[in-house]
């Protein structure tokens, strides 16, 4: 066993790293740390998708500049949103919930992508369970 192994298994008592409730909020706090990074990264490339169609013209109208610049603003945000995920899961996983049901706002009334808000409203349940196992995990990892 090496130094690193050592603090490794410390890091987190053995009793937590088996706990199903415990690997449940750590696989989540994972998902919704690095999914708002990626996908928040993304749209400033397009590599993934062109995420201005995702806008819908009512929400357009009311923002300034173009869908692209409005794309580059949610990127951000959804950067500033995994990072809270990452060190402070528990108002963290309520920020993301909330910008998810504003995602799942703006999808419906665009009226083209129901598949893609149900799917956000998915999300959005797990990131309220996050929220709760954080509640419940709330140690030094959480």
């Amino acid at each position: 066993m090496t130094a690193s192994d050592t603090t490794e298994s410390t890091a987190i008592p053995s009793a937590r790293r088996t706990d199903p409730s415990f690997q449940a909020f750590f696989l989540l706090r994972t998902v919704f740390t690095v999914a708002p990074i990626a996908f928040g990264l993304d749209k400033f490339t397009n590599v993934l998708t062109d995420w201005s169609i995702y806008l819908a013209p009512w929400i357009n109208d009311i923002v300034p500049g173009t869908a692209d610049d409005a794309m580059m603003a949610v990127g951000a945000i959804e950067v500033v949103a995994g990072l809270l995920v990452a060190v402070a899961p528990r108002l963290g996983a309520y920020v993301v919930a909330i910008w998810l049901g504003g995602i799942i706002v703006d999808l419906l009334t665009l009226q083209d992508f129901y598949d893609v808000a149900l799917r956000d409203f998915g999300l959005l349940v797990g990131a309220l369970a996050l929220a709760r196992l954080a509640q419940a995990h709330s140690g030094r990892h959480a």
